[in-house]
């Protein structure tokens, strides 16, 4: 080991100087980490802070360009999931992954290579031990979300884990689900099994833990005990630096929005990751939906489009009800949603730059055959309001930068005509010249009185581009801001729960 390196005594997995980076992207910035022996550290960090990328480090998912990783304080390279499995590191998934049609035994022991009937008495024993009541021979898809979790954790248990990884544990879980959750991470802890739990409820930090991490843009920002830290200043923690002072500079000049009309109106709708949400939109006004990971907003966004069922409640555009329409008819209604993630859902990336411009409006531009004079028409318009560098509209779209596509995908559902744009991280992986590009044509679809529903990790986005802000958490909206009341201190505060008085504050 190198004898420059310093360990706790106690350190069950210790980290020095973890690097990595994807491109010029530099995701881990030199991160130095201490799991002790028998503790539950929560690491909680905004979207983007790199947790993710450290956990699939630790996993052997991902390989670091620099930095050491130690187990109980001798160097250790973990080169792919079998050889961090073999040192005793197990990740729960936030979404439980079980084979539905098998029994809970079958999942549990899939991948040994023991006698069955061994198998199977260790599992017995363990169960024992544990105290813990499961039927073995459940089916997995007649199990809850709790029990679930609970089978990843015995496959963990079973290969002799000495270091869990529960990632969001508690994000589908009832109340008394949670509790019982708690019960078993408190047993598990003094059995001398070490935790690290991520999370975005910064109550459970407070809750279950005994050491907090708290991660920003690739860096350990902050590191103690608990018991050091309020609620305030772990969100100061995750907060860039002398971001409390930054608010909305422009003119503050509130709108009697009971004097208008929206154009887009969400009544009480409830779906897959979201309940009871309420919000208008109005013509030419940008509003900020800010959140976590998890929170609830791309559901609540494609349940609006159409593309997820409706649970419950209603959706308006222009007066009109649209409530579980198909994206189709959204289409149709004047409503329009761009998407997250561009490359898997966003692009048609073997298509050129027209295809991929008016692929929304086939229906108005062909009856047999496509009318090639109106494609170019509306492309070569788009190309040139948003300044989109092409070579030709003829050229692939998956030769442009992550910029010059994210504007391809906006001239689409503006092809439409829409009433109502959704933007759904609209910058995502885009750099910052591009960034500019697509703030100016937002403020520009603004001015043409669109009603804009802005989607956005980033606080700063919101601060710069939303006439009003909402927050999300645990799938409620939680806090709306007027104008002169948005910044980053205020949005992540409550995107992490902080609120005063808050009913929604798990």
């Amino acid at each position: 080991m190198n004898e420059a390196v310093r360990l706790p005594d106690d350190a069950m997995l210790s980290v020095r100087g973890i690097t990595k980076a994807f491109g010029s992207n530099c995701v881990l910035k030199g991160v130095d980490m201490d799991i002790a022996k028998g503790s539950v550290v929560a690491l909680i960090g905004g979207n983007g802070a790199g947790k993710s990328t450290l956990v699939k480090i630790v996993m052997g998912i991902y390989q670091p360009d620099e930095g050491e990783v130690f187990l109980a304080g001798k160097p250790t390279k973990l080169g792919k999931p079998s050889a961090s499995l073999a040192a005793g590191i197990y990740l729960v998934p936030q979404e439980p992954m079980l084979f539905p049609n098998m029994t809970v035994e079958e999942n549990v022991l899939m991948g040994f290579r023991e006698k069955s009937s061994d198998l199977h008495k260790r599992l017995v024993e363990l169960l024992a031990h544990l105290e813990w009541k499961i039927d073995l021979n459940r089916k997995a898809a007649t199990l809850s979300i709790a029990e679930q979790q609970l089978v990843e954790l015995l496959r963990g248990l079973m290969r002799d884990a000495r270091l869990l990884i529960l990632d969001e544990p508690t994000s589908s879980l009832t109340f008394n689900e949670v509790e019982s959750l708690f019960a078993i991470v408190k047993d598990l802890q003094a059995k001398g099994i070490s935790i690290i739990y991520i999370t975005h409820r910064l109550t459970e930090v407070f809750q279950i833990a005994d050491q907090v991490l708290i991660m920003r843009d690739g860096v350990i920002t902050l590191n103690g005990p608990v018991s050091k830290f309020t609620r305030e200043m772990l969100v100061a923690g995750l907060l860039p630096p002398n971001a409390e002072i930054h608010k909305n500079g422009l003119a503050c000049k509130p709108v009697n929005y009971n004097e208008c009309k929206p154009m887009l109106v969400i009544d009480q709708l409830t779906g897959y990751g979201f309940r009871d949400v309420s919000l208008k939109v109005y013509p030419g006004e940008i509003l900020g939906l800010a959140g976590v990971v998890g929170a609830g907003r791309t559901e609540l966004a494609t349940t609006v489009f159409g593309r997820d069922a409706v649970k419950g409640g209603k959706v308006y555009v222009d007066g009109k009800d649209v409530t579980g329409l198909s994206t189709r008819e959204m289409l149709d209604s004047g409503l329009n949603y761009v998407t997250e993630d561009r490359f898997t859902n966003g692009i048609f990336r073997i298509s050129d730059v027209a295809a991929n411009t008016t692929a929304a409006n086939l229906g108005k531009m062909s009856k047999v055959f496509i009318n090639f004079k109106e494609e170019r028409k509306v492309t070569d318009q788009f190309i040139k309001a948003f300044r989109t560098k092409v070579t030709g509209r003829d050229q692939l779209i998956g030769a442009l930068s992550g910029g010059n596509q994210q504007k391809v995908v906006i001239a689409r559902s503006l092809s439409t005509n829409p009433k109502v744009l959704i933007l759904d991280e609209p910058t995502r992986g885009i750099d910052a010249a591009a960034r500019g590009d697509v703030y100016a044509i937002i403020e520009q679809l603004k001015a043409q009185g669109l009603a804009i529903l802005l989607i956005s990790s980033d606080m700063e986005e919101i601060v710069e581009l939303s006439d009003r802000a909402v927050t999300m958490y645990c799938g409620y909206i939680n806090k709306e801001f007027a104008k002169c009341d948005i910044s980053q201190d205020s949005l992540m505060s409550a995107a992490f729960g902080v609120l005063e008085g808050s009913a929604k504050d798990a």
